[in-house]
């Protein structure tokens, strides 16, 4: 990612941070990231995030979590929304860190924060045990600003990590975007498959999710792939192939519409923007390919319908 960092060491410059877990970055992150890159323009700070890498956070509340994006996705996102820096250290590295230490070893000596950003159910420290008040005391005590950025409704209900999950686990991409702002997505390098498609006319890519990533509800999507050659109309099965294979994790795999070519090895970004049909398990091939063919003809109406 151009022009964006990793913060490992610390910075040469004040700093504008936005603090979150801001998986999804969802309505509501993006609110705080956006406010923390607005003001890092307006003040010639850099535009920084701190948030927890994903993987490293085995329970939320109490409930174990599957997290929608990866370090890598979710870094691009912030990116997208004006963030130039992000600092991601596991969270053993810091759970045990009283919320003094945190405010100086993190805010101060590591990011130089000059302005900080959060929500106003944002806690820190071991335990969780500090809020914001704390942090506007802190703020005071090491001489920077802190500033509570409004939550994001929607149907007047406050915007979610946790319902975007529900949606994408529902198998309802719609819903999901709609609280994410842009369409959920599966994004990776292209990994070889079984290339059965290929001889079927039907090319397709595959892409696998992270360990603890969330996986979609199994079945065929209409999609959109993003590639290093263009934008493409798609339809995409999640899940594990049962007529043509035994694999047991599940991936992405998608079949581009207009499209021939080799990405095998490329990054590419999958948008799911609808739900068809359950993966089903057909008695042979044969059957699999036919209805193929009619999810494609679905998939060419719904994108007509919706002038997409």
């Amino acid at each position: 990612m151009k022009g964006f960092q990793r913060i490992t060491a610390p910075l040469a410059q004040k700093s504008a941070v936005a603090l979150g877990f801001f998986d999804g970055v969802h309505l509501g992150h993006r609110a705080v990231l956006g406010a923390a890159a607005r003001c890092a323009a307006e003040q010639e700070l850099l535009a920084c995030a701190f948030t927890f890498a994903a993987d490293s956070v085995p329970v939320k509340q109490g409930v174990p979590l599957s997290y929608l994006y990866t370090d890598t996705q979710k870094a691009e996102l912030m990116q997208d929304c004006g963030i130039h820096g992000v600092y991601c250290p596991a969270f053993s590295e810091l759970c045990g860190l009283d919320g003094e230490a945190f405010c100086r070893q993190v805010l101060v000596e590591l990011l130089h924060a000059q302005e900080v950003f959060c929500g106003g159910d944002f806690r820190f420290g071991a335990k969780a045990a500090w809020n914001i008040d704390s942090l506007r005391e802190f703020g005071s005590q090491f001489g920077f600003g802190v500033h509570q950025v409004a939550p994001v409704l929607c149907g007047g209900e406050k915007i979610s990590s946790t319902a975007i999950r529900q949606a994408v686990r529902a198998g309802k991409p719609e819903q999901a975007a709609n609280l994410l702002g842009v369409p959920y997505h599966v994004s990776g390098r292209v990994i070889h498959g079984a290339a059965l498609g290929r001889t079927k006319a039907v090319p397709t890519i595959n892409i696998p999710f992270a360990a603890g990533q969330l996986v979609p509800r199994y079945g065929v999507y209409v999609s959109r792939t993003h590639t290093p050659q263009g934008s493409f109309d798609s339809i995409t099965d999640i899940g594990v192939k049962p007529t043509v294979s035994e694999a047991q994790l599940p991936a992405a795999e998608t079949f581009l519409l207009h499209f021939s070519g080799d990405l095998y090895e490329q990054p590419c970004r999958v948008e799911l923007l609808h739900f068809l049909r359950d993966e089903q398990k057909f008695p042979d091939v044969d059957s699999l390919y036919r209805q193929i063919a009619q999810d494609q003809k679905q998939c060419q109406e719904w994108l007509k319908q919706h002038d997409l």
